[in-house]
């Protein structure tokens, strides 16, 4: 695909030992300019010089919803020069711990999707059921910042071709922890952590975490 939006993708290490990771299906379908990758989980300026750069570009935008996360629809709408993205790749506890631990990540416009479609990385299981894979994230946040609805459907094929053939080979669907939890579905000990715990009554409950 040809794009303007450059992005980088912050992958925790654990993310490489992964065999059916989406990041790997990302880089594929842009050019090795528009997607880079860097693995690792404290980024700092000695080390990382040209990711500093990047953060400090105010056209650079991070991908991490919150409360201080603007929608991404109104910041596109806005911004007419190609821009620079942030994805963190892992799972959400990794992809917290890399935002908050990392003052880099603090100096970008911090963006969010709008969670208008479900993701269909059916064969990983997702905490809920608008959790969306990196690569989906990729998916919408370009075709957003493109202005090309095409994008996003052509990013999402091998991913959606990946899941048929797992599929076919033996995989299981994987429902989300929400979907689980709500159908009286999950089969694991409960945590005894309380924090933890307090996240899956959230979850029951159709609170925001």
């Amino acid at each position: 695909l040809k794009v303007s939006t450059c992005l980088y993708i912050i992958q925790h290490p654990a993310e490489e030992s992964r065999v059916l990771r989406t990041v790997p299906l990302l880089a594929a379908c842009l050019p090795p300019d528009k997607c880079k990758i860097l693995v690792g989980r404290r980024f700092n300026e000695d080390r990382y010089p040209e990711l500093a750069t990047v953060c400090r570009n105010p056209n650079t935008l991070i991908l991490y919803p919150g409360a201080e996360a603007t929608n991404l629809e109104e910041v596109a709408v806005m911004s007419s020069s190609p821009s620079v993205m942030i994805i963190i790749d892992g799972t959400w506890s990794q992809a917290k711990d890399i935002f908050y631990k990392n003052s880099l990540f603090r100096l970008p416009k911090q963006v969010q999707l709008k969670p208008s479609i479900s993701s269909q990385y059916v064969i990983r299981t997702q905490p809920t059921n608008t959790c969306l894979s990196t690569l989906e994230c990729a998916a919408v946040a370009l075709s957003i910042m493109e202005k090309n609805k095409s994008i996003q459907e052509t990013i999402l094929h091998p991913l959606q071709a990946l899941c048929s053939f797992q599929l076919q080979h033996g995989a299981q669907i994987h429902h989300s922890k929400e979907h689980l939890l709500k159908n009286g579905l999950y089969d694991k000990p409960m945590p005894k952590n309380k924090r933890k715990l307090r996240r899956m009554e959230l979850l029951v409950n159709n609170v925001k975490i």
